[in-house]
């Protein structure tokens, strides 16, 4: 499989703070990839130095074939990487519909608002709802939703799960595996690693800033004993 996204002795800083260390990553076109670690080793700032929200950074970074390390910030997303931070980003005072038109389409390819309703049927529910009066799992999904229609051939989530009811849970693990079927390449960093085990392809380990080890999901049975010590799960 082509590496559509290849990272090679990535460093990264906040500051005067060394936060990457060297982290080498090779994610290929329909693939799903979940890094793992505890918090603090740098599997957020991994996410934020791709898309370029990290500038102080040093290595290898491509994607499709082009290097994006002089890449900015706002044409990421036309390079076709899309991020939905942990934070979500939703704007509280828009509509479901007025936040989901907000982006701009970048590419052929992304779905259209009709596709995105059936991938999201909640959303198509409350699309006339404000940001405010939505649940923590309606803003994650409206977070994806937004990203969809732009037409990009990479998805990022940061903590996609994080404090969502399992039903919530449950019902984005299903949309991500719905999203691969069609040919999305995904990277998401989870702590959740028995929701990642559903829909990833492989895992990367991390801890103190770098990449420690690599393994396909079939591996995961056997490497529970050193992910329980790792994690601290």
């Amino acid at each position: 499989m082509a590496a559509l996204l290849e990272i090679q002795g990535l460093n990264a800083w906040y500051g005067e703070s060394h936060i990457l260390h060297g982290v080498d990553m090779q994610v290929g076109e329909g693939e799903t990839i979940t890094i793992l670690g505890r918090n603090g080793v740098g599997k957020t700032t991994t996410l934020r130095t791709i898309t370029g929200i990290v500038r102080a950074r040093k290595g290898k970074l491509t994607f499709a074939g082009e290097d994006m390390m002089q890449v900015p910030l706002h044409k990421t997303a036309h390079r076709g990487i899309g991020f939905v931070p942990e934070e979500r980003g939703i704007f509280s005072t828009l509509t479901v519909s007025e936040n989901l038109m907000l982006p701009p389409v970048v590419a052929s390819g992304g779905m259209t608002v009709d596709e995105i309703y059936e991938l999201f049927p909640n959303l198509y529910e409350r699309r006339n709802s404000p940001g405010t009066k939505l649940s923590g799992g309606e803003q994650q999904m409206l977070a994806i939703a937004r990203i969809l229609r732009t037409g990009v051939r990479m998805l990022l989530l940061d903590e996609p799960t994080e404090g969502l009811a399992p039903v919530i849970v449950q019902r984005i693990g299903e949309v991500l595996k719905q999203l691969k079927e069609r040919g999305m390449t995904i990277l998401l960093v989870e702590q959740n690693f028995r929701f990642a085990s559903r829909i990833a392809d492989r895992f990367y380990l991390m801890d103190h800033g770098q990449t420690v080890s690599e393994f396909p999901v079939g591996e995961l049975p056997q490497r529970m004993d050193t992910l329980h010590k790792v994690l601290g799960v």
